[in-house]
């Protein structure tokens, strides 16, 4: 049960959902890697807890997910799989994939490799500039759930002019190979997804419902945003109700019928996902998150918790560290 807590005055000038989403999104590096391939070739990804994402510097490739056809790219393309999911990336489809893991991958720096086939050709090769990457939303957000398995980035550039310097910054950094390349690459990468998922919010959801629809809504939008700029506070209802400019019934009605949910469960989940990412990456005491987001109690906090996330507190520690080791370690 909630403990009672004092009253936070309501956040003054706050800025759309999506803005508050985009400016609080990260992406950690696990690891980049600049491919140079002459074809025929063609490598399997496995599936992954980290996103993918892939910038074809040169020449072309062709990429398939088990649950899209094949999608060809051109230099100057890019794509991120927000979820990790499996796919091949190939020279042309026909060809038969390896394992990346098997891959002769050459260590540049930390967290930085190279792959290069031995083939001495004349002609000019593939190159492919790739990420691993971990994205600071819970895995179970609503904004990570709604994504595509493959998200393109081709027509970005009609939309934001910066997007194609972005992209040729990275290759210019993993090409280069210079001091602080991966410092700088995690930064541009930060801003280029923000810039992809925007994108995709403005133009690729047009028929969207549920939470892309709620945070188009500027109502609706106006109560997400201020949530998610506090997750950790005390969220009544009526409190919501009141930043819509609505009554209790009226708001109640309208947050479950644009987002799916009631404002409550809504709530609970979001301080959910703050608790896992406090005790996951900030390793913080379970005790003392449960107090931050005003419970009573370590026990009902720990039950609300298993409750939403599916398992207790006390290991979502121990699932951080495993799925970081193992996204570091080589097959």
């Amino acid at each position: 049960m909630l403990a009672h807590s004092s009253r936070l005055p309501e956040p003054q000038g706050v800025p759309d959902a999506l803005t508050e989403i985009l400016l609080n999104l990260r992406l950690e590096g696990v690891e980049y890697g600049r491919c140079v391939l002459h074809g025929p070739w063609a490598i399997s990804f496995p599936p992954q807890g980290s996103a993918r994402f892939h910038f074809v510097a040169g020449g072309g490739c062709w990429l398939r997910t088990p649950t899209t056809d094949w999608l060809q790219l051109n230099p100057g393309d890019a794509v991120l799989l927000p979820r990790g999911s499996a796919h091949v990336l190939a020279s042309s489809p026909e060809v038969p994939p390896v394992d990346i893991d098997t891959m002769n991958r050459r260590k540049v720096a930390d967290n930085l490799y190279l792959v290069r086939d031995e083939r001495e050709e004349t002609a000019e090769p593939d190159v492919m500039f790739c990420g691993a990457l971990r994205f600071n939303l819970d895995p179970l957000h609503p904004l990570v759930a709604m994504m595509p398995p493959v998200m393109r980035a081709g027509e970005l550039a009609q939309r934001d002019p910066a997007v194609p310097a972005l992209l040729d910054a990275m290759e210019r950094e993993v090409a280069m190979d210079r001091i602080g390349a991966c410092g700088i690459l995690a930064r541009l990468a930060d801003v280029l997804a923000a810039s992809i998922i925007r994108a995709w919010v403005e133009c690729a959801c047009s028929d969207a419902t549920g939470w892309i629809a709620a945070v188009r809504c500027p109502s609706i939008g106006k109560v997400l945003a201020a949530v998610h700029a506090q997750p950790e506070r005390d969220w009544p209802v009526h409190e919501l109700a009141a930043l819509m400019g609505a009554s209790r019934s009226r708001f109640a009605e309208a947050f479950t019928t644009t987002v799916g949910e009631t404002p409550a469960r809504y709530v609970a989940k979001l301080k959910m996902f703050q608790a896992r990412r406090w005790i996951a990456q900030e390793g913080m005491r379970v005790a003392t998150a449960a107090e931050r987001l005003g419970y009573d109690s370590e026990a009902s906090f720990s039950r609300a918790f298993k409750r939403i996330i599916g398992h207790p507190p006390s290991t979502a520690r121990a699932e951080h560290r495993a799925a970081r080791t193992a996204l570091l370690t080589p097959g």
